[in-house]
């Protein structure tokens, strides 16, 4: 069958031009005409906004690579939710994205964001970018950058269009709504049947394929030739069930430099910015593994990095010096061994992008045969060592009567900020930092009285 005839098979004929259509209930001829016909009927009041999204409707092949100008008075019920470095975050009520050309009532078909039975409605995410009045070419880079990676592969957080503050005039960037992985990973899990052990099982299962799903498009990201340059659990969100990773923004060709700030300064969440990235070197694909890392010790124990300590200059010369984030439960060898390597300070050391995705594959179909009692005579390793870590942390958590607590420090910053750090010392790894077996480094510093 040749190339016509798939698409024809998969998408079928435009009911109006006969021609095959691009995607599914849409064809770009028509719809572009469609488009172009009330280019008149609406402005973002800035040329260079029109003309980005004149070009895209007239080029989009499907709804899942379209962008609208959004007009404010189309948003209900806006609730502030959070700010983080360049720009807050709202919550907003919308009548949905355009979903195809309904034939019968001649106009254009909007779907919500969310089956019927939904009780979330048709909410978005609305990102003021601050200050954003005059950049423009920010704006556009902004959402090029989330047309470019995503086209609904639910690992990133697409975008619907563009709107305008009206009060103070900056550029929104509209989004699916999403909830933070944070929650996602503390939803309690009760199934009726189950023994504590086997919910033990469930929830780790949950968490790598949470971290398999950020990998993953992390990897779309690298494959681009960009760098995500930012990343940290503050941008890992979740959407229908699936880690996605947002702020998108950020990324940059891994040959992109710095023109914009003379001292060169890092910008990003102290924890998750690799060493020598501290020492004000190029982002590469190594520092966003790093990246990645730190976010994996926060899903698996469930602790924030760092949260205990100050974040300022003597953590950053710290975590130079080769301290690391610590657990304080017993972690199976493989896991903590990985956390280790995408740690490690020698970049060259850490594992690329094809090696995780290729290892998180391979312990998800390690569960796969657990579960179906394929492991036979041969124990599964990666099965063997959790059972062993539920052992060890039920046998402590036994004989420890004080629980322990995870009280953030006051000065434990986790939003994006200005990092100027000077005379940092070149990184290197704690002494034993491949020699020990209970935790990631053997530093360690003052903790935070509790």
């Amino acid at each position: 069958m040749d190339q016509l005839n798939v698409e024809e098979h998969k998408y079928g004929r435009c009911v109006e031009c006969k021609q095959i259509n691009t995607g599914r209930v849409w064809c770009q001829t028509c719809n572009s005409k469609r488009f172009q016909q009330n280019f008149d009927k609406w402005t973002s009041g800035n040329d260079d906004i029109d003309k980005f999204i004149q070009n895209n409707q007239l080029s989009a092949k499907n709804r899942f690579q379209l962008l609208e100008w959004i007009p404010y008075d189309r948003f209900s019920k806006v609730t502030y939710v959070a700010e983080g470095g360049f720009s807050k975050v709202y919550k907003a009520k919308w009548n949905g994205f355009i979903s195809f050309w309904d034939e019968s009532k001649n106009q254009w078909k909007r779907s919500g964001l969310y089956s019927r039975r939904s009780r979330g409605g048709n909410y978005v995410a609305l990102k003021h970018l601050n200050n954003s009045q005059n950049l423009t070419l920010d704006v556009i880079n902004e959402i090029m950058s989330y047309v470019k990676l995503n086209e609904r592969t639910r690992k990133f957080l697409g975008t619907f269009g563009v709107s305008q503050d009206p009060i103070t005039k900056d550029y929104i960037v509209v989004l699916p709504y999403a909830g933070k992985i944070k929650n996602y990973l503390k939803r309690k899990t009760r199934i009726y049947g189950m023994s504590q052990h086997e919910i033990f099982y469930l929830i780790l299962r949950r968490k790598i394929i949470a971290l398999l799903d950020i990998v993953t498009a992390l990897k779309k990201i690298h494959e681009e030739g960009l760098l995500h340059r930012n990343l940290h659990i503050g941008n890992i969100m979740t959407f229908k069930y699936t880690a996605c990773i947002t702020d998108i923004g950020f990324c940059k060709p891994a040959n992109y430099k710095e023109l914009s700030n003379a001292e060169n300064s890092v910008y990003g969440v102290l924890p998750y910015v690799a060493p020598e990235i501290l020492r004000r070197q190029p982002y590469t694909k190594e520092s966003d593994i790093y990246s990645f890392g730190i976010i994996m010790y926060e899903i698996i124990s469930g602790i924030p990095p760092y949260h205990d300590i100050e974040h300022n200059e003597y953590l950053a010369l710290k975590i130079c010096e080769g301290l690391r984030p610590r657990f304080n439960t017993n972690i199976p060898q493989l896991i903590l061994h990985l956390i280790k390597k995408c740690l490690d300070a020698n970049p060259l050391n850490r594992p690329n992008i094809k090696d995780l995705t290729k290892i998180f594959l391979e312990w998800l179909e390690e569960f796969k045969r657990y579960n179906k009692g394929e492991s036979g005579s041969t124990e599964i390793e990666l099965i063997k060592q959790i059972g062993e870590s539920e052992k060890v942390n039920n046998s402590t958590s036994s004989s420890n009567s004080s629980p322990s607590t995870n009280k953030i420090h006051p000065g434990a910053i986790y939003t994006s900020r200005l990092l100027n750090f000077n005379n940092l010392p070149e990184p290197k790894n704690s002494d034993d930092y491949y020699e020990i077996y209970d935790n990631i480094s053997s530093i360690e510093y003052p903790a935070f009285e509790q």
